[in-house]
């Protein structure tokens, strides 16, 4: 529900009903993930997607009905029709589970503060029961990072655990189903919970002030990251030469790396190409947390790389974590062409992609979100395995598409070092 949270915020402040579909399971390949709404307020204005146009007109008339008539929360479940593919279902293939509700603002407004917090940009997390009891299905749960909970799912004890589990998400940045209760410690009822995550976004820490820097500084912003480059030379590490980047610091990387804040979901992308920043900071950076980790230098630098890690003691496991060169090879030349690469890799490390053409592929293009590996305890080398990047291409085509659209053209051809 959180892709329509501006929309949904204001028809709560007006205190306009409206009825909620959102998708709870996928099943196969399906254009959007679970969490993903369409909402249908009482003048009839619709808001929000749940299928890129498949189900719309469905789902659209299953609001209509809930919202006008009252009627209790429903699941329905959209899938491939063999007789009629343009019938109403999925022509990609796939089944998506919908639950369909009627939301009254006056009696929730938890809910109203929930989407209040997501709009104004703070983390915060909304539970909501997808399976469980008729008469809990559909209610919701308004966890901000701190503070007290608001709204109920049936009890304290549901309450309780469902805050632990959604704070632990919003921590992740992840939105995903969790399963609590059926048990004497928690809720006699079990219930399937769908947890609905605004996470702050995700950190880019681009290293070395170079024209590469400036390129993968717009790409990593254009895809949602907030963006640093740091350098230790501050002639190069000047806001000017990096208008798209949140902020540029001026400061020795692996200093830098060791007072700043980083979690699972934080990309490292080392640019200096020089021993002298490199080692100290690559020690420092596999020891952390961190998703992604990669390297920018030829094979040859990148093996004269290892040996002084080896040398500086960091252990086989960590090594292993850290991509070099940096990027996929799409034969990228320019400083464009190589942060479309380096993009790539990090989306396909990220969600653990197989590094093959969608047209040599098999199975679901879309597939379920990775599983959750963050926030175990565990040492970052077990806690991260070596991952192959995929879904080079589509990717790729995507990424430069939209950079097309914003006018990011190569401007000249730059030797890269891989």
């Amino acid at each position: 529900m959180l892709n329509i949270a501006d929309t949904l915020h204001r028809w709560c402040r007006e205190n306009r009903p409206f009825a909620l579909a959102t998708i709870v399971q996928v099943t196969g390949s399906a254009p959007l993930p679970p969490g993903t709404s369409l909402a249908v307020n009482t003048d009839g204005t619709a808001v929000g997607s749940i299928s890129g146009g498949c189900v719309e007109g469905a789902v659209y008339e299953l609001c209509q009905q809930v919202l006008q008539a009252g009627e209790p929360p429903a699941r329905v479940r959209f899938g491939y029709s063999d007789d009629d593919a343009f019938a109403v279902g999925l022509t990609c293939g796939g089944e998506i589970d919908v639950l369909v509700q009627r939301v009254m603002p006056a009696t929730e407004p938890h809910l109203t503060a929930a989407l209040g917090t997501v709009v104004r940009g703070y983390p915060a997390a909304v539970a909501q029961i997808v399976d469980g009891p008729q008469e809990l299905l559909g209610r919701t749960l308004f966890v901000p990072d701190g503070g007290s909970y608001g709204g109920t799912l049936g009890g304290e004890d549901e309450d309780r655990a469902v805050a632990t589990r959604a704070r632990a998400l919003l921590r992740a940045g992840r939105t995903a189903r969790v399963e609590v209760g059926g048990d004497a410690d928690t809720c006699p009822e079990r219930l399937s919970v769908l947890v609905h995550t605004n996470a702050p976004r995700p950190r880019m820490l681009i290293f070395g002030a170079v024209d590469f820097a400036g390129a993968l500084s717009q790409a990593g912003r254009f895809l949602g990251y907030r963006v640093t480059v740091c350098d230790a030379r501050p002639v190069f590490a000047t806001p000017a030469r990096f208008p798209h980047a949140d902020e540029v610091i001026t400061d020795w990387p692996h200093r830098y790396l060791e007072h700043t804040q980083v979690d699972a979901r934080t990309a490292v992308c080392v640019l200096t190409h020089d021993a002298k920043f490199d080692i100290p900071l690559l020690r420092l950076a596999l020891s952390l947390p961190v998703g992604y980790i990669g390297a920018m230098g030829s094979r040859r630098t990148h093996d004269h790389r290892l040996n002084a890690l080896r040398e500086a003691g960091v252990p086989e496991a960590r090594l292993a974590r850290l991509h070099s060169p940096i990027g996929l090879d799409i034969g990228a030349h320019t400083p464009e062409e190589t942060a479309l690469s380096i993009t790539a890799e990090i989306i396909a490390h990220t969600n653990h992609g197989t590094g093959l053409s969608l047209s040599r592929g098999t199975g679901p293009i879309h597939r379920p979100a990775p599983g959750a590996i963050r926030g175990t305890g565990r040492p970052p080398e077990e806690q991260y395995p070596v991952q192959r990047p995929g879904r080079v291409r589509r990717v790729v085509a995507w990424i430069a598409g939209s950079l097309t659209e914003l006018n990011m053209t190569p401007t000249r051809r730059s030797r890269v070092y891989r």
